[in-house]
Parts: C-alpha cells; sequence; structure tokens
C-alpha cells in the first residue's frame, strides 16, 4: 500500500472520506489492522509533523469503527479496503491532558480489570483468552502540564508494555521524536510505523481536497470569485496545497485568514500564500496592515496556556506581562487579526467547581469563557520566536500570582489557582512557591502533584515533598478542597510541620478536625481510649486521657502486663464495619489467646491522648469509657479497610470521613470526639470539630492502588 493507491482508488469511482477527504493508502494500512488481515501488523505508530492530519486521520477511521457512527456515513460508497469490519468499537483512552497512570487506568476501568497495580493491568491483559483491541491518540498532547513531558511516560510506562502485550492489537498516534522509541521495542514483523510526511503515506491530492472543500461557498465560505467559481476555487486549493508542504494546518490557517478577511488578497499572487505555519502568520498580520511581531505578542499569552484554555479575563494582563508594555489598545484593535487563530472553549464542569458548598472556588460556574489556539503547532511556532521562553514564563508567573487577592487561593481565579505551577515550573521557580499550604489544598492535585512530580526531589523543601507524598491520596479520593486541607493538615503533622498543619485552620476552611498528635509506630495491633491516673507536675496523682496501644513487645516505652491483669485493658478489636455500625462499640478484651493469634507476645503503650507524649503509668489501671459512657456520646463511627466515618448519633449526619493512604489497623473514639486511628505507618489523634459540614471523598470500591483517574467506562467511539 502507498500513495499510488490514492489515484487507484478515485479511478474505480470510490467516494472520499467525508472526513479525511482522501488518505486512502492508510485508510487501508489501518483498516487491514482492524481486521487483523494475514500479514497485517499486530501494533500501528501512527506519527508525522505537527499539523500533518494525524488527529484527523485517527478520527475519521475511529467513525467507521463505531457502530452508531458509521451508519451516519456512506459506507456502501467509500473504497471497501479502507472500511473496517462492523465489531464492536476499539477501546479509545485519549491521552489529551492525562498522565500515564490516568491513560492506564481507564483501560483497568474499561476492561473491568480487578489490578490493583500497573503491572496487573498489563498481566491481565495478557492472560485473556480473547484479544483486545486499543487505540490511543492525542499522544503529543498527553499530561495536564506541557513542562512536565508526560508524552514521553506515556509512551515508556503505557505504549511500550501493551505493545509488548501479544493480546493488545495497538494504535497509537506519537509525536515522532517518540515513534521510533517506540517501535523499536517490537519485532519488525510485529509493528508498522504509519508517517503522514513520508512519501509512501503522502496524500497531495487529498490536501487539494481539503483546501478545495473549505473554499467551497457552499459548505459555508463567504460567496468570492474563488469560492463560488469551481475552477477558480480548483486553481487556488492547487496552489495552497503546493505552497504548503504536505501541512493540513498549514491550508486551514491560510483558508481562514482570507475567507475571514479577504480584502487585499489575490489569488493569482503565490507569495501570498503561507509555504508554513508561521509564515500563515506573518502573512496574515502584513496583508491587514499590521506589524506580525505585535500579532504575536498578542497571541503569545495563548501559546503559553495550559489545560483547556486562557479565561478570556486574563489575556490583557499577560499580553502586557510577555510584551513588556502596554498592550490594551493592541488588543481592543487586533481582535480581527488574531480572530483566524484563536478558538473559544466552554470550561468543563470539572475546572468550574471544586468541591461543594462553601469549598466552591471563586469563579466557578460563572459562564467564563476560555481562549486556546487553533492548533498545538501554533503554540510552538510562537514560543520558538520568543528570545527566552524561561524569561517569558517567569514574566507570566508574576502577572498571574498578582492577580491573586491578598494572596488568598480561595478568591482566586480557579486558573491561577489550577495552573500557577505550571507555569513556575517551566521559569524554573516552581520550588519557591511550595510554600503556601493554602495553595496545596485550594490547587487541582492532578495538575500540581504532575509539576511538583518533574522537579527532582532533591530541590523540594518539606512542606512540598509532604504533599507529594499525599497526593495519591488527594487524587484517588477525589476530595474537595476543604476535605484536601484536612488531609493535608494531618500529613502535615505527621511530618513534624506542625506550623503548616496549624496556618490551614487560618485559611477559612471549615475542616472536620484538628489533627493532635501522630507518631510513627508500627507495628500496633490495636487501639482503645481511656483514662489512668498518673503523677502530676507536683507529684499527686492526677487522672488523664490517653490512647492505649496493643504494641509488639519489646516496643520501646511499652509494658508487658502480668498473665493476671491481661484483658484489664480492652483495646478495640479492629473489626469496624462498614454498614453503618459503630465499629468497637462492644470492646473485646485482649489476651494471651489473642495475643498468640496476632502473631506474638504484646504488651501496651499509653500516649496522651491530647498532647504529643507518652505516659508513664500502669497500664493494667486504665479505665475504658462504659458502655454507658459510649452510648451517651454524640458520636459513633464506622469503618473499613482504609476510611472511616464519624457521624452524630442524633440524627446519622455525617460530620468526618477520612481515607487513609495505608490500611487502617484499629480505631477508637473517645466520649469527647477524640479519633485514634491506627494504621500500618503509624498512629494519629484527631479532635472531630462537629461544626464541620459533611462533605465527604468517595470510597474506592475495590482497587488498593492509587490513581489518578477517575471511573471511567464505555470508552467506545471516545473521539475527544
Amino acid at each position: 500500500m502507498s500513495a499510488s493507491t490514492e489515484g487507484n482508488a478515485r479511478a474505480a469511482g470510490y467516494t472520499p472520506h467525508p472526513y479525511v477527504g482522501g488518505r486512502t493508502a492508510a485508510l487501508r494500512a489501518l483498516a487491514a489492522w482492524r481486521m487483523r488481515w494475514p500479514g497485517a501488523p499486530r501494533v500501528i505508530v501512527l506519527t508525522g509533523n505537527p499539523g500533518s492530519g494525524r488527529s484527523r486521520l485517527l478520527t475519521g477511521f475511529l467513525m467507521m469503527c463505531d457502530p452508531e457512527y458509521r451508519k451516519q456515513l456512506p459506507i456502501d460508497d467509500l473504497d471497501p479496503a479502507t472500511v473496517p469490519p462492523d465489531l464492536p468499537a476499539p477501546a479509545v483512552p485519549s491521552a489529551a491532558g492525562r498522565t500515564a497512570a490516568q491513560v492506564l487506568w481507564l483501560l483497568a476501568d474499561h476492561f473491568e480489570l480487578a489490578a490493583g497495580r500497573t503491572e496487573d493491568v498489563f498481566a491481565e491483559l495478557a492472560a485473556r483468552d480473547e484479544p483486545v483491541t486499543i487505540v490511543v491518540p492525542d499522544v503529543d498532547q498527553a499530561g495536564p502540564v506541557r513542562a512536565a513531558e508526560e508524552a514521553t511516560r506515556v509512551v515508556r510506562e503505557v505504549l511500550t508494555p501493551l505493545a509488548a502485550t501479544e493480546t493488545v492489537q495497538l494504535l497509537a498516534d506519537v509525536p515522532r521524536e517518540l515513534a521510533t522509541e517506540l517501535a523499536g521495542a517490537l519485532p519488525a514483523s510485529q509493528v508498522q510505523v504509519i508517517d503522514l510526511d513520508a512519501p509512501e503515506w503522502a496524500d497531495p491530492k487529498g490536501l487539494v481536497l481539503h483546501a478545495e472543500t473549505a473554499l467551497d461557498a457552499g459548505s459555508g465560505a463567504p460567496e468570492l470569485p474563488y469560492t463560488t467559481d469551481p475552477a477558480a476555487r480548483r486553481a487556488l486549493a492547487e496552489a495552497l496545497a503546493a505552497r504548503a508542504a504536505g501541512s493540513r494546518l498549514t491550508v486551514q490557517l491560510a483558508v481562514q485568514s482570507l475567507l475571514m478577511q479577504p480584502e487585499g488578497f489575490d489569488p493569482a499572487d503565490a507569495s501570498q500564500l503561507p509555504t508554513s505555519v508561521g509564515e500563515a502568520l506573518d502573512l496574515h498580520a502584513r496583508r491587514l496592515g499590521a506589524d506580525p511581531q505585535t500579532l504575536r505578542l498578542m497571541l503569545a499569552p495563548l501559546a503559553f496556556a495550559e489545560g483547556d484554555g486562557l479565561p478570556v479575563q486574563l489575556l490583557g494582563t499577560l499580553a502586557n506581562a510577555v510584551a513588556g508594555r502596554d498592550m490594551s489598545q493592541d488588543l481592543a484593535d487586533g481582535m480581527l487579526l488574531a480572530a483566524p487563530f484563536i478558538q473559544p472553549v466552554e470550561p468543563s464542569s470539572e475546572d468550574d467547581e471544586d468541591g461543594t458548598g462553601e469549598d466552591a472556588e471563586a469563579g466557578a460556574g460563572d459562564g467564563r469563557t476560555l481562549l486556546r489556539l487553533m492548533h498545538p503547532a501554533l503554540a510552538e511556532e510562537i514560543r520558538s520566536g520568543l528570545p527566552d521562553v524561561r524569561d517569558t514564563q517567569t514574566r507570566i508567573a508574576m502577572a498571574l500570582l498578582e492577580e491573586v487577592p491578598q494572596q488568598d487561593w480561595a478568591q482566586a481565579d480557579p486558573y491561577i489557582r489550577d495552573h500557577l505551577a505550571a507555569h513556575t515550573l517551566e521559569a524554573g521557580l516552581l520550588p519557591q512557591l511550595l510554600t503556601d499550604p493554602g495553595l496545596f489544598a485550594h490547587a487541582d492535585p492532578v495538575t500540581l502533584r504532575a509539576a511538583i512530580e518533574a522537579v527532582p526531589l532533591e530541590q523540594l523543601g518539606a512542606p512540598a515533598r509532604t504533599y507529594l507524598r499525599t497526593a495519591p491520596l488527594l487524587t484517588r479520593s477525589q476530595a474537595s478542597a476543604t476535605l484536601r486541607a484536612a488531609f493535608l493538615e494531618s500529613a502535615f503533622v505527621e511530618d513534624g510541620l506542625a506550623p503548616y498543619a496549624e496556618a490551614l485552620h487560618t485559611r477559612g476552611f471549615r475542616l472536620p478536625w484538628r489533627t493532635l498528635w501522630s507518631v510513627p509506630l508500627a507495628g500496633v495491633r490495636a487501639v482503645t481510649t481511656g483514662s489512668v491516673a498518673a503523677a502530676g507536675e507536683d507529684g499527686t496523682a492526677v487522672s488523664r486521657s490517653v490512647a492505649a496501644l496493643l504494641v509488639p513487645e519489646g516496643t520501646p516505652g511499652s509494658r508487658t502486663l502480668p498473665a493476671a491483669a491481661d484483658g484489664a485493658v480492652a483495646p478495640q478489636d479492629g473489626t469496624g464495619a462498614a454498614d453503618g455500625t459503630a465499629a468497637g462499640e462492644d470492646a473485646g478484651a485482649v489476651n494471651g489467646d489473642g495475643a498468640a493469634a496476632a502473631g506474638g507476645r504484646t504488651a501496651l503503650l499509653l500516649h496522651d491522648l491530647r498532647a504529643p507524649e507518652y505516659v508513664d503509668a500502669d497500664p493494667s489501671l486504665v479505665m475504658q469509657p462504659s458502655e454507658e459512657d459510649r452510648a451517651a456520646a454524640p458520636l459513633g463511627f464506622s469503618r473499613g479497610a482504609d476510611y472511616l466515618r464519624v457521624w452524630a448519633r442524633a440524627d446519622r449526619r455525617m460530620v468526618a470521613a477520612l481515607v487513609s493512604d495505608s490500611p487502617v489497623t484499629d480505631a477508637d473514639l473517645s466520649p469527647d470526639g477524640v479519633l485514634v486511628v491506627a494504621t500500618e505507618r503509624g498512629v494519629t489523634a484527631r479532635q472531630i470539630l462537629v461544626a464541620a459540614p459533611p462533605a465527604a471523598p468517595s470510597v474506592p470500591a475495590q482497587r488498593t492502588g492509587t490513581t489518578d483517574a477517575d471511573a471511567s467506562h464505555g470508552l467506545e467511539g471516545d473521539h475527544s
């Protein structure tokens, strides 16, 4: 199959694909791959220059792979060799904006795998009886942070292992610099590289048809001599295609430019037709009597925009920062100048909303419009023309930081809150930004985590390392800003950063708890709360509230109880239920048999319930709350393997929800509302603040591994 098949298809009278408008050779290769034709490769790597039309080709092919969408296509009129068989749609986890982990877990959810670790995903796919078909588009747009180079991780951590799995039939749209690496990991007989800019896959006639269709007045173009006259339209289309060197994007930009502003355009003057994306920008500006550099400066903020796009209200601020002068008049006069290269975008609900109730960020749900460039290649062209990208990012980051009212992240524009870290990353300033716990709580955890992970660990301060440790929990739980603050508050206490924990109580959050203390004590078998007589500062006996921890014998500071006293203290047995019943309300005594069953002899260690210190007292004298005391307490709790819920007994209203990043071994709740939780990492005590609103993260039902991805089902036909 080669470009010569294009002419053969047209000679046979077949209709071009209505969306692709050509690419017969490539479509035939993809159809053969889909039907597993003898000799067809198991893996296809689709690549080409930016703007070569990879996404358009892949979208057109997926239209025919979707059983519902193909009903809308003239399938019977197309070249039969380009039409894939009518099979269930492949899995299509788009990499655009996603981390490698998100792409992988989208696949795990789609195929309903029980995998808990990344390597398990590939093992389960390899064990399937029937092969699976996977199409991964937009790898060049992977990751929530541009400078983090997530595309490389997607290729190395997801696509390469998938390609090596014999039960996987893989088609991936990959940048050229990574295509060779991916293809080189497989035997030549199993992989095919389709480079749309290579002579054997080039489609010059299809490019002419693309231009001709875009110029057609019948397709919505304004009525002009070269849009209404078929001969003139064909001549201009051929001239555009000849000058564009195979770039679909160059043709598209040229057509948009002349149709939006036809004045001053002479179709007979080939010098007005661009040969590259950059020339399309400059020719457009000159034809409208503007300075090309001014146009590039107007578009520069969009060339650096992260996520779905830049809020329109920030465009002027950032244009001034990039240019180093007031650009307001240029922007006011130049929107028609910039129009062919800009695309408005309505923000998704995930971008606008963060949690519920008082956690909704300023600006959320206000119908704001985002702007972005028509194509990523435009951004690369504009960025490459700037003298110093890092300096430009520094000025952008400083301008964004100045837009945060009183440095209160709750009032910050959602774009600044979520993407400032990405700008400071490329500016080389991210470590200096990572000192405000308010930003940690308000920023989107997937985006912030991706930015921080791109910084060498040795360059990060202690707060940033705590955030990085906690980030998987924040993303897995899908917590609101308030609960992210609560989880981080505990993490700071666990890591000995009490001032950062305390700062979160001053940032306007209504936290569900205050973390009182945390000890990195491994091997705690059970915990209970109670009181014990201990010596006060003046030597007199005082009653102190304590947490009694059942630990392995020999733990420093612990005491092994005499056999006769065993059971005088009754730590909870760790059998809390997840069905709404209170865990530990019926305390079971720990006796010798229980200690043996737990895997060895045990001892008791007493810790002050409210202060970060141990208590030197006879553990056999600890008094637990009575059943009447517990029943009269205002709060109860229930727990699962890695989460707890605290609820008000009066109305069963949930007042706090805790998700742990390590398995919970036991927990107890004192009558006055101190929750003591033992995990495989250690023991932490939290004072429950009953006034906090009931806001709960989602609790994963099965998987124990951490992931950034929301559960996703029904990926078939996802052409986004």
